[in-house]
């Protein structure tokens, strides 16, 4: 497997229970969209961030710690 570009980064937040998955430095202009996926029950637990060219800059979890393994979120809070 080739490694390309910028490291991914995670960062967790526990008092919201909220994890961002960086895939890209988000940078001047930003984050120009984001599109809400949500489960069979309406509720909304992922976002995904787009730049203005279409990019995927980063995803953001609800409720993290059901979707995320234990040991990730015991490093990252």
């Amino acid at each position: 497997m080739k490694e390309v570009g910028s490291q991914i980064r995670v960062t967790f937040d526990p008092e919201s229970d909220a994890a961002y998955i960086h895939l890209a430095d988000i940078g001047r202009g930003g984050v120009v969209r984001t599109l809400h996926l949500s489960d069979d029950n309406g509720y909304i637990p992922v976002h995904l961030d787009f730049d203005a060219e279409g990019r995927l800059l980063g995803i953001e979890l609800l409720s993290a710690r059901s979707q995320l393994p234990s040991g990730l979120l015991e490093r990252l809070g």
